[in-house]
Protein backbone atom coordinates (compact mmCIF):
# COMPACT_ATOMS: atom_id res chain seq x y z
CA UNK A 1 0.00 0.00 0.00
CA UNK A 2 1.05 3.70 -0.72
CA UNK A 3 -0.35 6.26 1.18
CA UNK A 4 0.40 9.63 1.25
CA UNK A 5 -0.97 12.63 3.95
CA UNK A 6 -0.74 16.31 3.44
CA UNK A 7 2.28 15.55 1.08
CA UNK A 8 3.95 19.31 -0.02
CA UNK A 9 6.79 19.98 -1.81
CA UNK A 10 8.56 23.63 -2.21
CA UNK A 11 11.48 24.68 -4.41
CA UNK A 12 11.88 28.23 -3.86
CA UNK A 13 8.93 29.80 -4.51
CA UNK A 14 7.28 27.45 -6.67
CA UNK A 15 4.78 24.51 -5.07
CA UNK A 16 5.34 21.24 -6.60
CA UNK A 17 3.06 19.46 -4.78
CA UNK A 18 0.56 20.92 -2.36
CA UNK A 19 -1.55 19.30 0.47
CA UNK A 20 -1.98 16.01 -1.60
CA UNK A 21 -3.14 13.04 0.23
CA UNK A 22 -4.28 9.96 -1.13
CA UNK A 23 -3.37 6.23 -1.03
CA UNK A 24 -2.98 3.21 -3.69
CA UNK A 25 -4.31 -0.05 -2.62
CA UNK A 26 -3.00 -3.70 -2.37
CA UNK A 27 -4.74 -6.02 -5.08
CA UNK A 28 -5.03 -2.85 -7.97
CA UNK A 29 -3.96 -1.28 -10.63
CA UNK A 30 -3.72 2.70 -9.51
CA UNK A 31 -3.31 5.12 -12.86
CA UNK A 32 -1.58 8.20 -11.42
CA UNK A 33 -3.10 11.01 -14.41
CA UNK A 34 -2.27 14.53 -14.26
CA UNK A 35 -1.20 17.00 -17.13
CA UNK A 36 2.56 17.86 -17.81
CA UNK A 37 3.87 20.02 -14.68
CA UNK A 38 0.89 18.66 -12.26
CA UNK A 39 3.57 17.01 -9.48
CA UNK A 40 3.58 13.58 -10.65
CA UNK A 41 7.24 13.22 -10.73
CA UNK A 42 7.78 15.14 -7.81
CA UNK A 43 5.22 13.17 -5.79
CA UNK A 44 6.80 9.43 -7.07
CA UNK A 45 10.52 10.73 -5.96
CA UNK A 46 9.33 11.63 -2.75
CA UNK A 47 7.69 8.19 -2.47
CA UNK A 48 11.23 6.73 -3.36
CA UNK A 49 13.07 9.17 -1.10
CA UNK A 50 14.60 10.82 -3.63
CA UNK A 51 13.11 14.02 -3.14
CA UNK A 52 12.48 14.97 1.04
CA UNK A 53 8.79 16.62 1.54
CA UNK A 54 8.60 20.37 2.69
CA UNK A 55 5.37 19.47 5.06
CA UNK A 56 3.72 15.81 4.77
CA UNK A 57 4.61 12.55 4.87
CA UNK A 58 3.96 9.30 2.75
CA UNK A 59 4.95 5.39 3.95
CA UNK A 60 5.11 2.58 1.44
CA UNK A 61 3.81 -0.42 3.68
CA UNK A 62 3.31 1.76 6.67
CA UNK A 63 7.28 2.38 6.18
CA UNK A 64 9.32 5.71 5.07
CA UNK A 65 11.35 4.50 2.29
CA UNK A 66 14.82 6.57 3.23
CA UNK A 67 14.25 3.46 6.50
CA UNK A 68 14.36 0.58 4.45
CA UNK A 69 17.66 -1.35 4.56
CA UNK A 70 16.96 -3.70 1.75
CA UNK A 71 14.44 -1.68 -0.19
CA UNK A 72 14.15 -3.56 -3.62
CA UNK A 73 12.50 -6.42 -1.19
CA UNK A 74 9.82 -3.84 -0.36
CA UNK A 75 9.19 -1.77 -3.04
CA UNK A 76 10.36 -1.88 -7.42
CA UNK A 77 10.52 1.36 -9.48
CA UNK A 78 10.82 2.03 -12.80
CA UNK A 79 10.90 5.86 -13.22
CA UNK A 80 13.95 6.29 -16.30
CA UNK A 81 14.26 2.98 -18.39
CA UNK A 82 17.96 4.41 -19.65
CA UNK A 83 18.96 4.79 -16.26
CA UNK A 84 22.04 2.18 -16.88
CA UNK A 85 25.03 2.03 -17.44
CA UNK A 86 25.49 1.48 -20.95
CA UNK A 87 28.73 -0.64 -21.01
CA UNK A 88 27.39 -3.35 -18.59
CA UNK A 89 25.24 -5.67 -19.95
CA UNK A 90 21.36 -6.43 -18.88
CA UNK A 91 22.43 -9.31 -16.29
CA UNK A 92 25.85 -7.63 -15.38
CA UNK A 93 23.24 -4.34 -14.44
CA UNK A 94 20.67 -6.61 -12.83
CA UNK A 95 23.22 -8.20 -10.40
CA UNK A 96 25.06 -5.01 -9.49
CA UNK A 97 20.81 -4.52 -8.21
CA UNK A 98 20.65 -7.71 -6.66
CA UNK A 99 23.99 -7.34 -4.64
CA UNK A 100 23.19 -3.76 -3.43
CA UNK A 101 20.26 -5.64 -1.74
CA UNK A 102 21.70 -9.02 -0.74
CA UNK A 103 19.49 -10.82 -3.38
CA UNK A 104 20.96 -14.18 -4.66
CA UNK A 105 22.77 -13.84 -8.30
CA UNK A 106 19.68 -16.60 -9.62
CA UNK A 107 17.02 -14.29 -9.34
CA UNK A 108 18.58 -12.17 -11.84
CA UNK A 109 17.86 -14.97 -14.30
CA UNK A 110 14.74 -15.68 -13.16
CA UNK A 111 13.42 -11.69 -13.81
CA UNK A 112 15.38 -11.67 -17.03
CA UNK A 113 13.24 -15.03 -18.31
CA UNK A 114 10.07 -12.91 -17.15
CA UNK A 115 10.30 -10.00 -19.64
CA UNK A 116 11.49 -11.80 -22.76
CA UNK A 117 15.09 -10.72 -22.64
CA UNK A 118 17.39 -14.28 -21.88
CA UNK A 119 18.47 -13.86 -25.20
CA UNK A 120 19.67 -10.38 -24.79
CA UNK A 121 21.54 -11.10 -21.43
CA UNK A 122 24.74 -10.76 -22.23
CA UNK A 123 24.60 -7.59 -24.26
CA UNK A 124 25.63 -4.05 -23.62
CA UNK A 125 22.48 -2.04 -22.57
CA UNK A 126 23.61 0.93 -24.00
CA UNK A 127 22.19 -0.82 -27.83
CA UNK A 128 19.15 -1.59 -26.24
CA UNK A 129 16.11 0.05 -27.96
CA UNK A 130 14.05 1.90 -25.84
CA UNK A 131 11.73 -0.94 -25.31
CA UNK A 132 14.15 -3.48 -24.49
CA UNK A 133 15.25 -0.85 -22.29
CA UNK A 134 11.81 -0.90 -20.74
CA UNK A 135 11.83 -4.18 -20.12
CA UNK A 136 15.26 -4.37 -18.63
CA UNK A 137 14.30 -1.49 -16.19
CA UNK A 138 10.78 -3.92 -15.40
CA UNK A 139 13.28 -6.78 -14.15
CA UNK A 140 14.66 -4.79 -12.01
CA UNK A 141 11.69 -3.60 -10.37
CA UNK A 142 10.91 -7.36 -9.83
CA UNK A 143 14.64 -8.34 -8.10
CA UNK A 144 13.20 -8.17 -4.64
CA UNK A 145 9.78 -9.99 -5.75
CA UNK A 146 8.41 -6.27 -3.95
CA UNK A 147 4.62 -5.86 -2.59
CA UNK A 148 4.73 -2.89 -3.87
CA UNK A 149 5.83 -1.73 -7.90
CA UNK A 150 5.85 1.70 -9.71
CA UNK A 151 5.87 2.55 -12.75
CA UNK A 152 6.15 5.84 -14.81
CA UNK A 153 5.52 5.75 -18.36
CA UNK A 154 5.95 1.54 -18.75
CA UNK A 155 4.50 1.35 -22.20
CA UNK A 156 7.44 4.05 -24.03
CA UNK A 157 8.96 2.11 -27.01
CA UNK A 158 7.09 -0.45 -27.06
CA UNK A 159 5.53 -2.36 -29.57
CA UNK A 160 1.25 -3.40 -29.62
CA UNK A 161 2.05 -6.74 -28.48
CA UNK A 162 4.81 -5.20 -25.55
CA UNK A 163 2.01 -3.21 -24.64
CA UNK A 164 -0.91 -5.69 -24.40
CA UNK A 165 2.33 -8.07 -22.62
CA UNK A 166 2.81 -5.08 -20.13
CA UNK A 167 -1.07 -4.53 -19.33
CA UNK A 168 -1.68 -8.23 -18.64
CA UNK A 169 1.44 -8.29 -16.87
CA UNK A 170 0.29 -5.78 -14.25
CA UNK A 171 -2.81 -7.43 -14.04
CA UNK A 172 -1.19 -10.43 -12.78
CA UNK A 173 1.12 -8.34 -10.50
CA UNK A 174 -2.13 -6.98 -8.98
CA UNK A 175 -3.89 -10.22 -9.07
CA UNK A 176 -1.35 -11.75 -6.77
CA UNK A 177 -2.36 -9.34 -4.51
CA UNK A 178 0.73 -6.22 -5.04
CA UNK A 179 0.54 -2.33 -5.21
CA UNK A 180 0.59 -1.51 -8.59
CA UNK A 181 1.16 2.32 -8.78
CA UNK A 182 1.36 3.44 -12.98
CA UNK A 183 1.97 7.25 -14.00
CA UNK A 184 1.54 7.21 -17.98
CA UNK A 185 0.22 9.84 -20.37
CA UNK A 186 -1.44 7.24 -22.44
CA UNK A 187 -5.57 7.55 -21.73
CA UNK A 188 -6.35 5.03 -24.20
CA UNK A 189 -3.70 2.22 -22.50
CA UNK A 190 -4.56 3.11 -18.99
CA UNK A 191 -8.65 3.34 -19.84
CA UNK A 192 -7.48 -0.54 -20.14
CA UNK A 193 -4.82 -1.16 -17.20
CA UNK A 194 -6.20 1.07 -14.21
CA UNK A 195 -9.17 -0.38 -11.92
CA UNK A 196 -8.39 2.64 -9.74
CA UNK A 197 -7.31 6.31 -10.52
CA UNK A 198 -5.55 9.39 -8.90
CA UNK A 199 -6.08 12.35 -10.74
CA UNK A 200 -3.65 15.87 -10.08
CA UNK A 201 -3.20 19.31 -11.55
CA UNK A 202 -1.20 21.94 -10.53
CA UNK A 203 0.38 19.69 -7.36
CA UNK A 204 -3.18 19.10 -5.96
CA UNK A 205 -5.89 16.14 -6.00
CA UNK A 206 -8.68 16.32 -8.23
CA UNK A 207 -9.78 12.90 -8.04
CA UNK A 208 -9.73 9.29 -6.75
CA UNK A 209 -12.27 6.92 -7.39
CA UNK A 210 -12.53 4.02 -9.64
CA UNK A 211 -11.46 4.71 -13.39
CA UNK A 212 -15.17 3.58 -14.40
CA UNK A 213 -16.43 6.23 -11.35
CA UNK A 214 -14.47 9.26 -13.04
CA UNK A 215 -15.52 8.46 -16.29
CA UNK A 216 -18.90 8.26 -15.47
CA UNK A 217 -18.53 11.42 -13.45
CA UNK A 218 -17.43 13.77 -15.83
CA UNK A 219 -18.56 12.63 -19.03
CA UNK A 220 -22.49 12.00 -20.55
CA UNK A 221 -23.12 8.43 -22.17
CA UNK A 222 -24.99 8.74 -25.62
CA UNK A 223 -26.94 6.70 -27.87
CA UNK A 224 -26.06 6.51 -32.05
CA UNK A 225 -29.01 6.15 -33.99
CA UNK A 226 -29.55 5.22 -37.54
CA UNK A 227 -33.07 4.68 -39.50
CA UNK A 228 -34.89 5.03 -42.50
CA UNK A 229 -37.08 6.92 -40.41
CA UNK A 230 -34.86 9.41 -38.58
CA UNK A 231 -37.62 12.33 -38.82
CA UNK A 232 -40.39 10.45 -37.22
CA UNK A 233 -38.22 9.25 -34.82
CA UNK A 234 -37.02 12.98 -33.91
CA UNK A 235 -40.28 13.95 -33.23
CA UNK A 236 -41.28 11.22 -30.56
CA UNK A 237 -38.24 11.54 -29.15
CA UNK A 238 -38.60 15.33 -28.77
CA UNK A 239 -39.26 16.82 -25.56
CA UNK A 240 -37.58 13.51 -24.03
CA UNK A 241 -34.41 14.04 -24.99
CA UNK A 242 -31.96 16.17 -26.39
CA UNK A 243 -30.50 15.33 -30.19
CA UNK A 244 -27.92 16.05 -32.18
CA UNK A 245 -26.29 14.79 -35.64
CA UNK A 246 -23.45 12.95 -36.09
CA UNK A 247 -20.55 14.13 -37.40
CA UNK A 248 -20.65 11.63 -39.87
CA UNK A 249 -22.34 11.92 -42.91
CA UNK A 250 -24.63 9.01 -42.94
CA UNK A 251 -27.66 10.70 -41.27
CA UNK A 252 -27.42 9.18 -38.16
CA UNK A 253 -28.45 11.08 -34.70
CA UNK A 254 -27.02 11.21 -31.73
CA UNK A 255 -29.62 11.15 -28.65
CA UNK A 256 -28.62 12.53 -25.02
CA UNK A 257 -30.24 11.74 -21.84
CA UNK A 258 -32.05 8.63 -22.94
CA UNK A 259 -31.00 4.73 -22.43
CA UNK A 260 -30.81 2.75 -25.96
CA UNK A 261 -33.40 0.45 -24.72
CA UNK A 262 -35.92 3.45 -24.09
CA UNK A 263 -35.14 4.15 -27.75
CA UNK A 264 -35.11 0.72 -28.81
CA UNK A 265 -38.93 -0.04 -27.58
CA UNK A 266 -40.38 3.30 -28.32
CA UNK A 267 -38.78 2.35 -31.86
CA UNK A 268 -40.57 -1.00 -32.00
CA UNK A 269 -44.23 0.41 -30.64
CA UNK A 270 -44.53 2.91 -33.48
CA UNK A 271 -43.47 0.42 -36.36
CA UNK A 272 -39.83 2.19 -36.86
CA UNK A 273 -37.24 0.17 -38.74
CA UNK A 274 -33.74 0.79 -36.40
CA UNK A 275 -30.67 0.57 -38.81
CA UNK A 276 -27.95 1.16 -35.52
CA UNK A 277 -28.94 1.59 -32.34
CA UNK A 278 -25.80 1.93 -30.51
CA UNK A 279 -24.44 3.00 -27.08
CA UNK A 280 -21.31 5.51 -27.13
CA UNK A 281 -20.05 5.41 -23.62
CA UNK A 282 -17.66 8.09 -22.88
CA UNK A 283 -14.09 7.65 -22.64
CA UNK A 284 -11.04 8.35 -20.47
CA UNK A 285 -10.10 10.88 -22.40
CA UNK A 286 -12.77 12.68 -22.61
CA UNK A 287 -13.10 12.79 -19.10
CA UNK A 288 -9.44 13.71 -18.33
CA UNK A 289 -9.78 16.81 -20.33
CA UNK A 290 -12.78 17.76 -18.72
CA UNK A 291 -11.57 17.50 -15.34
CA UNK A 292 -8.33 18.94 -15.72
CA UNK A 293 -8.82 21.86 -18.40
CA UNK A 294 -8.05 24.50 -15.41
CA UNK A 295 -4.98 22.73 -14.41
CA UNK A 296 -3.47 22.43 -17.85
CA UNK A 297 -0.49 24.62 -17.45
CA UNK A 298 0.26 26.13 -21.15
CA UNK A 299 -2.80 25.83 -23.99
CA UNK A 300 -2.47 26.45 -27.26
CA UNK A 301 -4.23 28.64 -29.67
CA UNK A 302 -7.22 27.19 -31.03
Amino acid sequence: MIEATGLTKHYGRTVAVDDLSFSAQPGRVTGFLGPNGAGKSTTMRMILGLDAPTRGKVTVNGQDYRSLKQPLRVVGALLDAKWVHPNRSARAHLQWLARSNRLPDRRVDEVLDMVGLTQVAKRRAGGFSLGMSQRLGIAGTLLGDPKVLLFDEPVNGLDPEGILWIRQFMHRLADEGRTVFVSSHLLSEMAQTAQDLVVIGRGKLISQTSTAQFIKDATEDTVRVRSPQLDRLRELLDGRARIAEAAASDGALVVHGVEASFIGELAASNGITLHELSPQLGSLEEAFMQLTKESVEYHAAE
